[in-house]
């Protein structure tokens, strides 16, 4: 319901495969039309009045919101080992705008990385070795299509192409220069997780 103000389409999907989804917002009210411009508690009583009103069951359900500090530190602390890597905090009475306007409490937080290799062809790397800032070398993620493409284009070797290894993983030595911006965790094997790329 947040997707688009147009709505999407699906193919089909396996019996077997496990799917879920979470409602955060709504934009579009099939009813009211667009909703953006009104505050988000209202929203968010649209949306929760939407799934009742459609009988909505998981997989599909409405993300968890409270008001209440406590809870939110509980949630942050405890769904950790779920896998959640925080919180997003928004004002009730807060318009729906595009863009980064959320405050989001993190359990890791955003670092610049220097590029120092990477697996798989360098026309479409997999994943790539970083150096963080407190001196590790560490293999990213997966990288997503685009932005894969996007690191494609700005690497470079020299010579022959030379393999390190890190965390028993090996890869293949890059030449200085390319900057990205990652999701790092605060522990020694924590996710790290490229975020985007660094302009020059």
């Amino acid at each position: 319901m947040s997707r688009s103000a147009h709505g999407f389409a699906c193919g089909p999907v396996s019996e077997s495969a496990n799917l879920r989804a979470s409602a955060w917002d709504i934009l579009l009210h099939p009813e009211l039309g667009d909703v953006r411009a009104r505050p988000y508690d209202m929203r968010r009583a649209l949306l929760l009045d939407l799934l009742h009103e459609y009988d909505v069951q998981p997989p599909i359900q409405a993300v968890p919101m409270t008001d209440d500090p406590d809870v939110a530190m509980a949630w942050y602390q405890q769904l950790r080992e779920q896998g959640v890597e925080g919180i997003v905090c928004k004002p009730a009475t807060s318009v729906f705008r595009a863009g980064r306007v959320w405050k989001k409490i993190r359990h890791a937080e955003t670092v610049e990385a220097d590029v120092v290799g990477y697996t798989g062809p360098a026309t479409r790397p997999r994943s790539l070795a970083v150096r963080l800032p407190d001196g590790r070398i560490a293999l990213t993620q997966a990288l997503k299509a685009p932005l894969a493409a996007q690191v494609a284009a700005r690497l470079a070797t020299s010579g022959p192409v030379r393999t390190k290894h890190t965390g028993g993983e090996t890869y293949s030595v890059s030449d200085p220069g390319v900057v990205v911006e990652v999701l790092a965790g605060t522990t020694r094997h924590a996710v790290v997780t490229v975020t985007r790329l660094r302009s020059t």
